[in-house]
């Protein structure tokens, strides 16, 4: 490929010989392949391109009203927050009457909806030490009204016979079981 020097004397322009070097240096800064020329028109053809499609873009909000957007997101973090809040609210409810209702079977409760009625509830939420709160408050509800609660003691009257002779239908029970023993005989088994 020929430089400008030697396209100009080619076309019969006298250039001085010490200018030459200048050429050649003008030459080499602004000379430019046919590669790097399609390089740069396929670079500009897709800025172009990109420069379209963020244009078509913006068209779309044209007419958009920024502060009613802006109210419509305050709005809606509004009401998630109030979701997180009542999810909160109603998860600690659930993990209180988990306990309480733990509470209760372990202090022998019969019937957790009715023991529950005896208690507080509101006040037992709101405490600080709630398991400590809800024991002492149970133990005041067994104290009060302890046919809400099992014992822990046998029972001292029994309902049925126990085998001691007497009883309904067994009145000779006992006295069968003296003329045995009288007789030297063993006592009879079951």
């Amino acid at each position: 490929m020929k430089n400008i020097y030697e396209i100009l004397t080619g076309i019969g322009v006298e250039v001085p010989e010490e200018k030459k070097p200048d050429f050649d240096k003008l030459w080499k800064e602004n000379y430019r392949t046919k590669a790097e020329y399609d390089k740069a028109t396929e670079q500009r053809d897709n800025y172009k391109t990109s420069l379209d499609d963020v244009q078509g873009k913006l068209k779309e909000f044209e007419g958009v009203n920024v502060e009613d957007l802006k109210s419509q997101i305050t709005t809606l973090q509004g009401d998630l927050k109030a979701k997180d809040d009542e999810y909160a609210v109603k998860e600690a409810d659930r993990a209180f009457n988990d306990t309480l209702k733990a509470a209760i079977k372990s202090a022998g409760g019969r019937n957790e909806r009715a023991v529950m009625a005896l208690l507080d509830i509101d006040t037992l939420k709101q405490s600080k030490d709630q398991t400590e709160d809800i024991k002492k408050a149970l133990d005041t509800a067994k104290e009060s009204d302890s046919y809400l609660f099992g014992t822990d003691e046998p029972f001292l009257n029994p309902v049925g016979p126990t085998n001691n002779g007497g009883g309904a239908g067994n009145e000779n029970m006992g006295a069968l079981a003296s003329i045995r023993t009288a007789m030297g005989l063993p006592a009879e088994k079951k």
